[in-house]
């Protein structure tokens, strides 16, 4: 009798997980999903918004790929789940039986006890829905305002201003997302942030409530010094959560996220979690128990496919890696660069601020071990970042072949030479330059 696996979530874990159980078995597959009927990129949302794609140019399958992967899909709730019965149930009454079951069903909005969160045009920025909202609201309105310094904040930001809109930017922190960031790449992106006309940046700055009119029209917010910003969208980005609020009457063990092994089994041993609604009991290394990333997801849901299909694997996600936008400056971290520098760690940090270029690396006091690197403005190749982080390279090796790591267009303007100038200059080394850029090696390569 064929295996049927139910699968809660058409997200990248959830669709990555049933592509892999594909391949390799012929198992009973069902996805199911409340959001949209299709899998779509999640990060490309912002780019419907403004207008450069269609939704259905960030769906990477044609709608007949479902069926000719006999891979079934149910635009439904899923309301609860039966683990003595091996049964999820729908909103609409209905009871889907499972062999397996992964849980998928990913994140949610940050919503805090703020007095008027229920106000029209209060909102966060991660489903389907928030940008259908966001385009309804957004031709009738003049000013918006942005609670939380992140990524999503950003993004909302950057949205809003091509259509025109002015936008406050309400960050708790001195500085911008001083909680992920150290104190010099937080105010080397707030600089960027800054120059962006219409972005008006209020740091230090806490919401205490949002107000609105008779008709529950947002209207703007009071802040806790007293201060009232007016506006007709309250964008909250304040981070996300894992959406779990329908395991409540479960049996599933969750913590503030749904509690699994490295197998991404979770209590029950026919029940996996996987992606953004997923929290080790153990935490791999340096990492966090909760990991909201795209790429965690679509590692995790390999494996699980992996352990479904019968070869037992434990999710392995490497090294920390992660890229992203502030508007036009792009960000890229590698191993681990916490805003707050160990005891054991050095750093070295050099700027380009013409040219609007950061590189901040971490590295062992006593070893000289390479740990990690913030890079902003420019662009590394990572599988050579990836590769030297696994074979544990010294600081020393690092700068000095960093021409190899840089993947920036051919003709932009070199920097390793300064780079390797001001280290040597900080650490007292006599370092020269190894190595070439990667397309001088891929040029050789052709010519040989």
């Amino acid at each position: 009798m064929k295996k049927k696996i139910v699968i809660i979530g058409n997200g990248i874990s959830g669709i990555t997980a049933a592509r892999f159980i594909r391949k390799k078995s012929d198992c009973q597959i069902i996805v199911i999903s409340d959001e949209s009927p299709y899998f779509f990129s999640r990060t490309a949302l912002m780019y419907v918004y403004m207008g450069h794609m269609r939704f259905k140019d960030i769906q990477p399958y044609e709608s007949d790929f479902w069926e000719k992967n006999k891979i079934e899909l149910i635009f439904n709730k899923v309301n609860q789940v039966h683990p003595e019965q091996n049964k999820v149930e729908l909103q609409n009454g209905q009871f889907i039986d499972y062999s397996d079951l992964i849980i998928a069903s990913g994140s949610k909005s940050n919503v805090f006890n703020w007095p008027g969160t229920h106000f029209k045009g209060v909102q966060g920025l991660y489903h389907k829905q928030d940008l259908e909202s966001l385009e309804e609201r957004t031709p009738k309105i003049k000013t918006a305002i942005i609670v939380g310094g992140g990524l999503i904040g950003v993004e909302m930001a950057e949205m809003l201003l091509t259509r025109n809109i002015e936008v406050h930017f309400l960050v708790r922190e001195g500085l911008f997302w001083n909680g992920v960031l150290p104190d010099e790449d937080a105010k080397f992106v707030g600089e960027h942030l800054a120059r962006h006309h219409g972005l008006k940046m209020h740091y230090e700055s806490e919401l205490d409530e949002i107000y609105g009119d008779k008709n529950d029209e947002v209207k703007g917010v009071r802040l806790k010094d007293g201060r009232e910003i007016k506006a007709e969208l309250v964008g909250l980005t304040v981070g996300v959560s894992p959406n779990i609020d329908f395991l409540k009457n479960s049996s599933i063990e969750t913590d503030r996220g749904i509690l699994i092994e490295k197998n991404l089994r979770t209590s029950i041993p026919n029940i996996y979690a996987i992606g953004d609604c997923a929290q080790m009991r153990v935490s791999i290394g340096k990492r966090r128990a909760l990991e909201q990333v795209w790429y965690t997801g679509r590692i995790m849901g390999e494996t699980v496919a992996q352990t479904i299909c019968g070869i037992e694997k434990e999710y392995s996600p490497g090294n920390w890696f992660n890229s992203a936008k502030f508007f036009d400056l792009e960000y890229q971290t590698y191993g681990w660069v916490f805003s707050k520098p160990e005891d054991s760690e050095e750093k070295f940090v050099w700027f380009d601020s013409k040219n609007e270029r950061m590189l901040h690396f971490r590295f062992d006091k006593l070893s000289r071990e390479f740990i990690g690197l913030n890079a902003f403005g420019i662009r590394l190749r990572h599988g050579l970042l990836d590769n030297w982080l696994n074979q544990k390279k010294s600081i020393d090796y690092i700068v000095q072949h960093f021409l190899s790591a840089n993947f920036d267009p051919e003709f932009f303007k070199p920097f390793e030479k300064d780079l390797l100038e001001k280290f040597n200059s900080q650490f007292h080394t006599n370092h020269v330059l190894q190595a070439k850029t990667w397309w001088q090696k891929l040029l050789k390569n052709e010519h040989n």
